[in-house]
């Protein structure tokens, strides 16, 4: 919307995987006007350059640009909203929403409203919002759909004639901005994989002259385990990369990603790797844990060095022929992944139960369900689902494990080629590991399965299953799983606290050795 456009490098987000609450919330759930002033906070204390205002999936303040302005006049005076700092909607997909598909108009006009207030604290016309996300994009008429909706029905209302003497632009005044820039998350293993596909329609028929595209972690990482996520990441920025050079229009691709491993790994102690890891990103995620749970004088360098350090020149460049066999992997690695996790799900459903909320957030469905969906079962969203398992000692990175013994030598060598940092972001996450855990699941399966709603000799085979991933990836990669540390055996202690409080039925001491082992890995999942 406005030619010297800055490309923001870090983007907060209001993702709930904390342990640990903020000084200045009150309660045990950010929401209302802390929401408001965590915009202030990210910005001004934190020095992120854009955050994301979600009304997916949660109540959001829809008067946040003039709480914004009027409680923090000093920073914006001198930050103009829109130009120096951003403020993103996600909004929820009305393809796939429901009851909730017209918030997404509730939204979009309240950009216009956004700009009439801010434009009358700069005293010229501003655009303070411009842009929104649109989760679970799969096709280009998704984003065609949004794009013509805003253009006709929002800013085209005001030609609207509301009688012989009046339109509509003449009674209550202009619609700014005329246009929105739309970002597509792309969630699921076609839509990733594919990313390219979608695009190019809607860059061929809008002609924008940029596009900032959302490649989500969180979710595939769900939906297909570890390994797969992260290279349906690698595919997806190298066809974003190969699609800006063919169109000739510069592509900017968004990673939303958490601190440990299954989630993206991004965190103070691991910049560098992670840097390495996900080259042509342009802007990545700074979510609640790693805003949260580490000490505030290390998120703030790290913030400073995203900023300057991103994007981080091009990806690795994948041909036809790589990527049939990445796809073939990633085939593979998904449904040994499943069969785990659909086995594993009813105690993975019961134990998240325990999870304390950091968000005020409406259960709702979408894609595979706000619960989740893999194969045949019902999960938690991506926080609780992994935070129950670190909670049961058994990290999520794991899980489908067996895939490394399955993978030929040419195989090894791509996975290698594209997961750079994949025995290191192992064997961190495989320092959560509890063999004492899984010994008390296997010696208690009967208590276990009757406290979980399981078939025990169900719970048995899972465990089998699981004992044969750890047992490939210590023999492929050459680790050694368990504790390695004084913090990852203080985790165990929480996380063997916690499962004998489940079995026990004793819901205060498991909800409190859970939370002990969340702070102690700095999140919550």
């Amino acid at each position: 919307m406005i030619e010297d456009r800055k490309i923001p490098a870090t983007i907060s987000t209001q993702h709930p995987d904390n342990a640990n609450l903020p000084a200045w919330c009150s309660g045990s759930v950010i929401e209302g006007n802390a929401e408001i002033h965590e915009v202030y906070f990210a910005f001004h204390d934190l020095g992120c350059q854009e955050v994301m205002w979600d009304s997916e999936g949660k109540d959001v303040d829809t008067r946040v640009v003039r709480k914004l302005l009027s409680s923090y006049p000093e920073y914006f005076s001198a930050n103009q909203l829109g130009k120096d700092v951003f403020l993103t909607y996600r909004i929820p997909n009305p393809k796939i929403e429901g009851a909730e598909r017209k918030v997404v108009v509730e939204t979009l006009q309240n950009v216009t409203v956004a700009c009439d207030v801010a434009s009358s604290f700069y005293k010229r016309e501003v655009y303070p919002i411009f842009e929104v996300m649109l989760p679970f994009t799969t096709d280009a008429k998704d984003l065609l759909w949004l794009h013509n909706y805003y253009k006709k029905a929002i800013a085209g209302a005001e030609e609207i004639r509301l009688d012989d003497e009046i339109t509509v632009r003449e009674w209550i005044g202009c619609f700014q901005p005329k246009a929105i820039e739309i970002i597509p998350i792309v969630e699921d293993y076609d839509s990733i994989f594919t990313v390219d596909r979608i695009l190019d329609p809607f860059i061929i028929s809008v002609k924008p002259r940029y596009m900032r595209v959302f490649i989500a972690r969180s979710d595939p990482a769900l939906n297909y385990g570890l390994l797969c996520a992260v290279l349906l990441a690698k595919v997806a920025l190298s066809k974003l990369y190969s699609l800006a050079q063919r169109r000739g229009v510069p592509i900017h691709p968004i990673i939303g990603v958490g601190s440990m491993p299954f989630r993206g790994h991004l965190s103070p102690n691991n910049i560098e790797k992670f840097l390495e890891e996900y080259k042509g990103v342009s802007t990545v995620t700074i979510q609640s844990a790693l805003k949260y749970d580490y000490p505030f004088e290390e998120v703030k360098a790290c913030v400073s060095a995203l900023n300057r350090r991103l994007p981080n020149s091009a990806p690795p460049p994948i041909d036809h022929g790589e990527e049939d066999v990445l796809d073939s992997i990633l085939q593979k690695g998904a449904t040994l992944y499943g069969r785990v996790v659909e086995r594993l799900a009813p105690l993975i459903n019961s134990v998240a139960s325990y999870v304390p909320p950091r968000r005020a957030r409406r259960l709702h469905i979408g894609l595979f369900g706000y619960s989740r969906r893999v194969g045949t079962v019902t999960l938690p969203r991506a926080i609780p689902f992994a935070a129950a398992l670190y909670s049961l000692g058994i990290p999520p990175e794991l899980l489908g494990g067996r895939v490394f013994s399955e993978l030929k030598d040419g195989e090894w060598d791509i996975v290698g080629r594209h997961y750079v940092n994949l025995k290191h972001d192992l064997e961190l996450a495989g320092g959560f590991l509890s063999w004492r855990n899984i010994e008390l699941l296997r010696h208690e399966s009967k208590k276990i399965a009757k406290r979980a709603g399981i078939e025990e000799e169900r719970l048995k085979e899972v465990l089998r299953d699981i004992l044969g991933d750890l047992e490939s990836i210590e023999r492929a990669l050459g680790i050694k799983l368990g504790p390695a540390n004084h913090l990852q055996m203080k985790h165990e202690n929480f996380a063997n606290n916690f499962l004998i409080s489940y079995l026990e039925g004793d819901h205060v001491a498991a909800s409190t050795s859970l939370l002990e082992a969340a702070k102690t890995r700095r999140c919550l999942g």
